[in-house]
């Protein structure tokens, strides 16, 4: 630090760096895509909030779209595992209890830590996940890519699909106490995520991908 005071204090470098000037992209409107859903969530997440990002592959929209948002800290999936999305966001809600948590999150990493949902509305934490529901597990599909297997057969088809039955986040949610609602267009998203970011305590929205 006293490098840089130093440094500062040789350029005649302010103290203070203000933010710079934003653009406010329009909200998107028809059905969700990782575009819209990004974009919805970028829009309206309020400054110092804590965004937990596991969306992975639908998620990467969300890089580009939150450079408009105001400043916040950006968590992110770490050493290649998947399900931390859900825990991470609980411990960040616990540790900073005055910020705003949203936990972008994939339907198939959140499926593997949901009692994650039974702390937060135990402790009332104020945690929003939105689940980008595409309900099929895209990250896999991206690895057998990456291992040159370019067609799948039926049972590798099978087993990377999130049907049979779908999950139904809004039980599934509501089941560990935390309020839940879905949704299938930007403009709905838009709605219900701005009811959720004015409320304190945990919520849920399932945000179904075309």
């Amino acid at each position: 630090m006293g490098a840089l005071s130093a440094l500062a204090s040789e350029v005649n470098a302010p103290d203070r760096i203000g933010e710079p000037p934003r653009a406010t992209p329009a909200m998107p409107k028809g059905d969700l895509d990782a575009q819209s859903v990004s974009a919805v969530i970028a829009g309206l997440q309020p400054a110092e909030c804590i965004v937990m990002d596991e969306v992975l592959s639908a998620g990467v929209p969300y890089f580009d779209a939150s450079k408009h948002s105001p400043r916040f800290s950006h968590l992110r999936l770490t050493g290649g595992a998947i399900g931390q999305g859900p825990s991470a966001a609980t411990g960040a809600a616990i540790a900073c209890p005055n910020r705003k948590v949203i936990n972008f999150q994939s339907d198939g990493c959140g499926a593997y830590s949901v009692q994650a949902f039974w702390t937060q509305a135990r402790e009332n934490l104020d945690v929003v996940t939105i689940i980008a529901s595409n309900r099929s597990y895209q990250i896999l599909e991206v690895e057998l890519l990456r291992s040159s297997i370019a067609q799948m057969g039926p049972v590798a088809r099978s087993m990377v699909g999130l049907d049979r039955p779908f999950l139904n986040w809004v039980k599934i949610s509501e089941g560990f106490g935390v309020p839940a609602v879905a949704v299938d267009s930007a403009e709905a998203l838009a709605r219900e995520l701005e009811r959720a970011l004015m409320d304190k305590g945990p919520r849920l929205i399932e945000a179904i991908m075309a």
